[in-house]
């Protein structure tokens, strides 16, 4: 990946060959669109079973995606954000961390957080508006899915800045669109992280479009990436599609962090393969040309590729896995919709430790 030419803070530059200067930059690959490996020295340290575990999860998401809105079609689901193609910036950032590191998502990022140790059946809760979806396990070091486009950047630049005083050997990771890198919050965090130099890694999954706003008229910057050299912090582009670039880039922004050299902003250049929720028709505004362009680079079909190339991956371990997810989110769905219905004074008491007394007052006219 090539520089980009202007000065920064001695700190975080000239150390790193994908970080971007001022005139150009070339997104980090590792695969090619074949699956062959092209850039060994950024092949991360995985064994066999590893990157069996990176496949297996990836195609899992997939066939869970498919269900997923298959569910929403049925009622069963409330709001969902369909995730296929956008596979490997997820599973491939989450892979990259260490349980002990903090994950912030945004809507679509469920994924995520359920491969960080959330339980299914607690992410369809969320998605369904039930209170136990948000009460996560006290050893899962996730938020809840950020509505509110661009404010989990500022909850990850708070929990980054904990570590630090803290003196923790741990990162925060938060992710958002292109579309989310152009609201104040965005630029707060980035700033806040470049003064204090905080263990944080903004992840922008870069899909092309802000809901139907092309990237082209998303910003006038060069690139998102480019958008850490006035914070101060690391800017990095790599290719999306590409799961093993993705887990080398999150494992040197990681170890970056750890070690006090401070932040870094990683820009994803991914797609997605259906709407942006259930609610949109993307056929209004992208064309056939680009779809077919954008499956070329599959990212499971990608890194599929390499595997068999080592013997590792087939067909049939495809189907295998989709079957077990089908089976899974079936499982999960049903324990969802099994759980104890919510009432108002439920959703009163699971707000405090000690309900004070005037909320006590009102659970009364509920009961």
């Amino acid at each position: 990946m090539s520089k980009v030419s202007m000065e920064a803070p001695a700190s975080t530059t000239g150390q790193f060959a994908h970080e971007v200067r001022s005139e150009d930059v070339t997104p980090l690959q590792v695969l090619s669109l074949e699956g062959e490996l092209i850039n060994p020295e950024r092949m991360p340290k995985l064994s066999d079973e590893q990157l069996k575990e990176i496949m297996y999860r990836m195609v899992f998401t997939r066939a869970w995606d498919d269900r997923a809105i298959n569910l929403g079609r049925q009622g069963r689901l409330g709001f969902y954000a369909p995730v296929s193609g956008q596979e490997a910036t997820m599973v491939g950032s989450e892979y990259a961390l260490t349980k002990d590191d903090f994950v912030c998502p945004g809507y679509r990022d469920m994924p995520q957080i359920v491969w960080h140790g959330l339980p299914l059946y607690q992410a369809f809760l969320y998605s369904r508006g039930h209170q136990h979806g948000g009460q996560i396990p006290q050893d899962v070091n996730v938020l809840m899915p950020q509505i509110i486009i661009g404010a989990q950047i500022l909850h990850a630049t708070g929990i980054a800045m904990g570590y630090k005083l803290k003196n923790e050997k741990r990162v925060a990771i938060t992710y958002t669109g292109d579309g989310g890198s152009s609201e104040g919050d965005f630029y707060e965090g980035l700033n806040f992280a470049g003064a204090f130099k905080l263990p944080a890694i903004y992840f922008v999954q870069n899909n092309g479009y802000a809901i139907t706003t092309p990237f082209s008229k998303q910003t006038g910057a060069q690139s998102i990436a480019h958008k850490a050299l006035a914070a101060g912090i690391r800017g990095v582009q790599i290719d999306g599609m590409d799961v093993l670039a993705v887990i080398s880039a999150v494992q040197e922004a990681a170890e970056i962090g750890r070690n006090g050299g401070g932040a870094t902003l990683i820009e994803g250049l991914t797609y997605r393969y259906r709407p942006h929720s259930m609610a949109d028709d993307p056929t209004k505004y992208r064309s056939k040309e680009e779809e077919q362009e954008w499956s070329l680079k599959d990212p499971l079909v990608r890194f599929g590729k390499y595997l068999a190339s080592k013997g590792l991956w087939s067909d049939e371990d495809t189907a295998r896995v989709r079957e077990e997810a089908k089976s899974t989110v079936n499982e999960q769905i049903k324990k969802a919709e099994q759980t104890e219905k919510m009432t108002v004074a439920g959703l009163i008491d699971s707000m405090f430790e000690h309900t004070p007394p005037h909320l006590e007052e009102q659970k009364a006219d509920f009961q």
